[in-house]
């Protein structure tokens, strides 16, 4: 017998359904860097980029765009002057770190519209994307991208 098929098939409904809750929920490289070229994410934008990671490791480098926001350091007091008409999307390290997952979580919580950035900063790196460095947020250049937005899945 199919390894593959020795768990059953979801129908093509189920399937449907299942992958279109997963698109609400989260976000990849190619398509956030798009976002931030055209300024849907960003200052000024619908989207805001967090980094849930230490303020050490954001200055390290982060996407550019992005705001540092320790993940532990939300709460009701620290997020009540976010602005609630903004969609939030979280990151950290990689796949390997679960800041990402712990901020939207968060932030979910609190009442706040959030997606995840799959692969973090990580598949950010890997996919060409240039980071920033130092405490300020930066912005995503056309120049900064090596080959334009792609993904590389």
């Amino acid at each position: 017998m199919s390894q593959v098929l020795s768990t059953g098939v979801a129908s093509p409904v189920e399937a449907s359904a299942f992958f279109e809750a997963q698109l609400k929920y989260r976000t990849d490289p190619a398509d956030l860097a798009a976002d931030l070229l055209s300024g849907e994410a960003g200052e000024g934008g619908k989207i805001v980029v967090i980094d849930t990671r230490s303020p050490a490791h954001y200055a390290e480098g982060h996407i550019p765009g992005a705001v540092s926001f320790p993940h532990r350091t939300m709460n009701a007091a620290s997020t009540a002057a976010l602005p609630r008409d903004k969609v939030y999307v979280c990151y950290c390290d990689g796949i390997g770190c679960n800041g990402s997952t712990q901020g939207a979580y968060k932030l979910a919580t609190l009442g706040f519209q959030v997606k995840e950035l799959i692969g973090g900063l990580h598949w950010w790196r890997q996919d060409g994307f240039a980071v920033a460095t130092g405490s300020e947020a930066g912005v995503l250049q056309k120049e900064m991208l090596e080959g334009g937005i792609a993904c590389a899945c």
